[in-house]
């Protein structure tokens, strides 16, 4: 064995002789561990809430979103659905008009943003699975009275389905038979002294509402796409938007680069990421936040493993002396003392992981801390991923390893 080595080990396992250098030896390797261990569950609990909230926004936003390049809307024909639904990796593509209105009911109101789907809209999102409330229909034909000559007239019922924070701002309860009011302005109308002359105004019933997320609970509501068209005074073929859903072995990258090659510059493609910036850009934003302060933290429990090194280095001087006595250099001399830091930060990291992936391992399987019953789900989400153990383990140690080299350069021996 490597004579420092040997050295070293038994300044640190030593049990014949408990010092207070020991002590604050051992308390260093359990902050470092501590240290560690709390940056990788915090940074799995976050990487949980983050797909707990992505899979929100995947149940609203298609994967991949077609808008014109310019202007507001296209026209989708149906040998273009029938392009984009040949695609390969594409396997279902729905239409959506969305626009900005003005709701009111009873004497509450709201402005949303309005949008109307078509019947394939719920197989691309997942938003037929997220009501809290009441059930997912946009549209109903109901008979009405027959005529003098017995032909029954039929009508068609429109339902609005709600985010939480609209539903209840609009004083809506439960699922309602009076109608809400509906009112978009007129396309290229200057503005009118009356409501009839500025706004198309529509009325449809609450249908129920849904739990997302709140950029999404209070801002959107979802209905009919026929219904919508007809307010905003659109062709039948007119839209703001195609949601394309893909097939459950396609990437989204190539799927996108094809239907991008498909349809040329005149129309953008995007993908999750690019439907939601914002939010994104802050996710990513508060990650590399909390790793910072994490990372502060173990920069402070650093600190101990200086003041134990510097103590250990001082209180080790005669047995420094001897080993010069004996012809060994100060460098190596030295390097017992980096040697035995680095035991210290070593075991401190290696334990650190250790608990950190069991505490993490014991809360993604049974779920012990709970988020109360108001949240989307009952315990906190975990995610483990290799790549936090890895920087989590390239931090610390280099954070250590800089300490180390600081007290042994400024201690003398």
């Amino acid at each position: 064995m490597h004579v420092g080595l040997y050295i070293a080990r038994r300044y640190f396992f030593s049990r014949k002789r408990r010092t207070v250098v020991n002590v604050i030896s051992w308390i260093s390797l359990v902050g470092i561990a501590v240290s560690t261990a709390a940056l990788v569950v915090v940074l799995s609990v976050y990487n949980g809430i983050g797909e707990v909230t992505q899979g929100l926004f995947n149940s609203f936003d298609a994967p991949l979103v077609v808008q014109p390049a310019k202007g507001k809307t296209l026209h989708a024909s149906q040998s273009d659905l029938d392009a984009l639904r040949g695609v390969e990796g594409v396997a279902a593509v729905a239409q959506v008009v969305q626009e900005n209105a003005w709701m009111t009911y009873r004497h509450n109101e709201a402005i949303v943003a309005l949008r109307g789907v078509d019947g394939v809209y719920h197989r691309v999102t997942g938003l037929d699975t997220l009501l809290y409330e009441g059930t997912y229909r946009l549209a109903d034909t109901v008979l009405t009275a027959a005529d003098e000559e017995g032909v029954a007239d039929t009508t068609v019922l429109h339902y609005l389905l709600m985010g939480a924070e609209v539903y209840y701002n609009l004083g809506v309860r439960d699922v309602s038979n009076v109608p809400v009011a509906v009112h978009i302005p007129k396309r290229g109308a200057a503005l009118g002294l009356t409501m009839q002359e500025a706004f198309n105004t529509g009325y449809a019933l609450p249908g129920g509402n849904f739990y997302i997320q709140q950029d999404i609970d209070n801002r959107y509501v979802v209905t009919d796409i026929a219904f919508v068209r007809s307010l905003m005074d659109y062709a039948p073929d007119e839209c703001t938007q195609l949601c394309l859903g893909l097939a459950p072995d396609a990437k989204p990258e190539r799927v996108k680069e094809r239907v991008r090659a498909l349809l040329g510059d005149g129309y953008r493609v995007m993908d999750r990421f690019e439907q939601q910036p914002i939010y994104y850009k802050v996710f990513r934003s508060e990650r590399l936040g909390i790793y910072l302060i994490l990372a502060l933290i173990v920069l402070i429990s650093t600190l101990n493993l200086v003041a134990s090194l510097s103590l250990l280095m001082m209180d080790k001087r005669h047995d420094a002396a001897t080993l010069r006595a004996m012809g060994m250099e100060g460098r190596a001399v030295r390097r017992i003392f980096r040697i035995e830091g680095l035991m210290i930060s070593g075991l401190g990291v290696l334990a650190g992981l250790l608990l950190g992936f069991i505490v993490c391992f014991v809360q993604q399987r049974f779920g012990i801390i709970k988020m109360g019953s108001n949240f989307v789900v009952s315990a906190f989400p975990v995610a483990m991923r290799g790549v936090d153990f890895l920087n989590t383990t390239v931090m610390v140690t280099a954070l250590s390893g800089l300490a180390v080299l600081f007290a042994v350069r400024k201690t003398k021996i």
